[in-house]
Protein backbone atom coordinates (compact mmCIF):
# COMPACT_ATOMS: atom_id res chain seq x y z
CA UNK A 1 0.00 0.00 0.00
CA UNK A 2 2.75 2.25 0.98
CA UNK A 3 3.16 2.17 -3.32
CA UNK A 4 -0.23 3.33 -4.36
CA UNK A 5 0.75 5.93 -1.67
CA UNK A 6 3.08 7.20 -3.14
CA UNK A 7 1.89 7.38 -6.91
CA UNK A 8 -1.05 9.52 -5.49
CA UNK A 9 1.38 11.60 -3.31
CA UNK A 10 3.65 12.05 -6.37
CA UNK A 11 0.64 12.46 -9.37
CA UNK A 12 -1.58 15.20 -6.54
CA UNK A 13 2.20 17.31 -6.93
CA UNK A 14 1.97 17.07 -10.80
CA UNK A 15 -1.52 18.19 -10.75
CA UNK A 16 -0.59 20.73 -8.52
CA UNK A 17 2.38 22.20 -10.34
CA UNK A 18 0.92 22.17 -13.78
CA UNK A 19 -2.34 23.98 -12.04
CA UNK A 20 0.37 26.25 -10.41
CA UNK A 21 2.19 26.69 -13.92
CA UNK A 22 -0.94 27.40 -15.88
CA UNK A 23 -1.85 30.05 -12.90
CA UNK A 24 2.02 31.38 -13.22
CA UNK A 25 1.20 31.96 -16.87
CA UNK A 26 -2.22 33.50 -17.28
CA UNK A 27 -0.83 35.24 -14.63
CA UNK A 28 2.11 36.58 -16.47
CA UNK A 29 -0.26 37.36 -19.34
CA UNK A 30 -2.23 38.95 -17.31
CA UNK A 31 0.68 41.32 -16.37
CA UNK A 32 1.49 42.06 -19.63
CA UNK A 33 -1.96 42.95 -20.55
CA UNK A 34 -2.34 45.21 -17.83
CA UNK A 35 1.14 46.92 -18.75
CA UNK A 36 -0.26 47.77 -22.46
CA UNK A 37 -3.26 48.85 -20.83
CA UNK A 38 -1.35 51.14 -18.62
CA UNK A 39 1.39 52.23 -21.32
CA UNK A 40 -1.95 52.94 -23.65
CA UNK A 41 -3.71 54.85 -20.91
CA UNK A 42 -0.56 57.09 -20.29
CA UNK A 43 -0.36 58.00 -24.33
CA UNK A 44 -4.21 58.59 -24.18
CA UNK A 45 -4.14 61.02 -20.91
CA UNK A 46 -1.13 62.39 -22.61
CA UNK A 47 -3.35 63.27 -25.92
CA UNK A 48 -6.36 64.52 -24.24
CA UNK A 49 -4.95 67.88 -23.55
CA UNK A 50 -3.89 68.11 -26.95
CA UNK A 51 -7.05 67.18 -28.61
CA UNK A 52 -8.97 69.36 -25.96
CA UNK A 53 -6.94 72.20 -27.25
CA UNK A 54 -7.69 71.33 -30.86
CA UNK A 55 -11.51 70.83 -30.31
CA UNK A 56 -11.43 74.47 -28.62
CA UNK A 57 -9.75 75.82 -32.14
CA UNK A 58 -11.85 74.17 -34.47
CA UNK A 59 -14.98 75.57 -32.54
CA UNK A 60 -13.53 78.84 -32.81
CA UNK A 61 -12.82 78.22 -36.35
CA UNK A 62 -16.72 76.80 -36.88
CA UNK A 63 -17.42 80.08 -35.12
CA UNK A 64 -15.79 82.25 -37.25
CA UNK A 65 -16.55 80.49 -40.28
CA UNK A 66 -20.51 80.49 -39.74
CA UNK A 67 -20.04 84.21 -38.80
CA UNK A 68 -18.37 85.23 -41.81
CA UNK A 69 -20.89 83.12 -43.94
CA UNK A 70 -23.31 85.24 -42.29
CA UNK A 71 -21.57 88.60 -42.77
CA UNK A 72 -21.61 87.40 -46.63
CA UNK A 73 -24.70 86.20 -46.88
CA UNK A 74 -25.73 89.98 -45.74
CA UNK A 75 -24.00 91.37 -48.45
CA UNK A 76 -26.04 89.27 -51.26
CA UNK A 77 -29.77 90.25 -51.37
CA UNK A 78 -32.07 87.43 -51.16
CA UNK A 79 -33.63 88.39 -54.43
CA UNK A 80 -32.67 91.41 -56.93
CA UNK A 81 -35.40 93.58 -56.32
CA UNK A 82 -35.32 95.81 -59.66
CA UNK A 83 -37.64 98.41 -58.28
CA UNK A 84 -35.60 98.92 -55.64
CA UNK A 85 -32.31 98.74 -57.90
CA UNK A 86 -33.69 101.01 -60.40
CA UNK A 87 -34.92 104.03 -58.23
CA UNK A 88 -31.40 104.23 -56.28
CA UNK A 89 -29.74 103.97 -60.13
CA UNK A 90 -31.96 106.58 -61.28
CA UNK A 91 -31.09 108.56 -57.92
CA UNK A 92 -27.48 108.18 -58.51
CA UNK A 93 -27.75 109.14 -62.34
CA UNK A 94 -29.82 112.47 -61.27
CA UNK A 95 -26.71 112.94 -58.19
CA UNK A 96 -24.11 112.84 -61.13
CA UNK A 97 -26.16 114.86 -63.24
CA UNK A 98 -26.46 112.60 -65.75
CA UNK A 99 -29.34 111.10 -67.93
CA UNK A 100 -29.90 107.37 -68.11
CA UNK A 101 -31.70 106.75 -71.58
CA UNK A 102 -33.00 103.81 -70.87
CA UNK A 103 -33.32 100.79 -67.89
CA UNK A 104 -34.51 97.29 -68.18
CA UNK A 105 -34.10 94.53 -65.85
CA UNK A 106 -33.57 91.25 -67.73
CA UNK A 107 -34.94 87.58 -66.02
CA UNK A 108 -31.86 86.71 -63.18
CA UNK A 109 -29.77 83.58 -64.45
CA UNK A 110 -27.80 81.40 -62.37
CA UNK A 111 -24.21 81.36 -61.63
CA UNK A 112 -22.85 78.55 -59.21
CA UNK A 113 -19.79 79.04 -57.70
CA UNK A 114 -18.66 75.95 -55.78
CA UNK A 115 -21.45 74.81 -53.47
CA UNK A 116 -23.02 78.24 -53.25
CA UNK A 117 -25.21 79.93 -56.47
CA UNK A 118 -26.03 83.21 -57.11
CA UNK A 119 -28.81 84.66 -58.82
CA UNK A 120 -27.36 87.37 -61.21
CA UNK A 121 -29.53 90.30 -62.85
CA UNK A 122 -26.93 91.85 -65.89
CA UNK A 123 -27.64 95.27 -66.66
CA UNK A 124 -26.78 97.71 -69.20
CA UNK A 125 -26.89 101.26 -67.96
CA UNK A 126 -26.55 104.09 -71.26
CA UNK A 127 -25.63 107.44 -69.82
CA UNK A 128 -24.86 110.61 -70.31
CA UNK A 129 -23.01 113.40 -69.36
CA UNK A 130 -19.78 115.27 -68.82
CA UNK A 131 -17.08 112.49 -68.72
CA UNK A 132 -16.24 113.94 -64.87
CA UNK A 133 -20.17 112.92 -63.74
CA UNK A 134 -19.78 109.76 -65.67
CA UNK A 135 -16.70 108.30 -63.94
CA UNK A 136 -18.19 109.89 -60.79
CA UNK A 137 -21.12 107.54 -61.48
CA UNK A 138 -19.33 104.13 -62.06
CA UNK A 139 -16.94 105.01 -58.95
CA UNK A 140 -20.75 105.37 -56.86
CA UNK A 141 -21.60 102.00 -58.29
CA UNK A 142 -18.64 100.15 -57.02
CA UNK A 143 -18.66 102.21 -53.65
CA UNK A 144 -22.01 102.66 -52.23
CA UNK A 145 -23.03 99.73 -49.79
CA UNK A 146 -26.84 98.69 -51.75
CA UNK A 147 -24.53 97.89 -54.67
CA UNK A 148 -22.06 95.85 -52.64
CA UNK A 149 -23.26 92.71 -54.79
CA UNK A 150 -23.00 94.77 -57.99
CA UNK A 151 -19.60 94.06 -60.07
CA UNK A 152 -18.43 96.74 -62.95
CA UNK A 153 -18.08 94.39 -65.79
CA UNK A 154 -17.43 97.08 -68.19
CA UNK A 155 -17.62 100.18 -69.78
CA UNK A 156 -17.56 102.03 -73.25
CA UNK A 157 -17.21 104.85 -72.99
CA UNK A 158 -17.79 107.66 -75.64
CA UNK A 159 -15.31 110.70 -75.11
CA UNK A 160 -16.80 112.88 -77.93
CA UNK A 161 -20.54 112.25 -77.31
CA UNK A 162 -20.05 112.61 -73.62
CA UNK A 163 -22.14 108.94 -72.97
CA UNK A 164 -21.08 105.88 -71.76
CA UNK A 165 -22.81 102.58 -71.74
CA UNK A 166 -21.75 101.06 -68.20
CA UNK A 167 -22.45 96.94 -68.06
CA UNK A 168 -23.03 95.12 -64.48
CA UNK A 169 -23.89 92.29 -62.79
CA UNK A 170 -26.02 92.52 -59.53
CA UNK A 171 -25.68 89.22 -57.41
CA UNK A 172 -28.18 87.79 -55.15
CA UNK A 173 -27.78 84.96 -52.82
CA UNK A 174 -29.65 81.73 -53.20
CA UNK A 175 -30.61 79.41 -50.84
Amino acid sequence: MKLRKKVWLIVGIGILAIALGSLFTVYLQQVREQEELNDKLLAAQTLLPTLITQKEDLRNQLSQAESSLDTSQAQFPQAVESIEYGEHIFEIADRCNLTLASLTFPKPTNKKEGPVTYSVVSLSLPVRGALKDIFEFIDIIRTDARFASTQVKSVDLNVAGGSATISVDIYGYKR
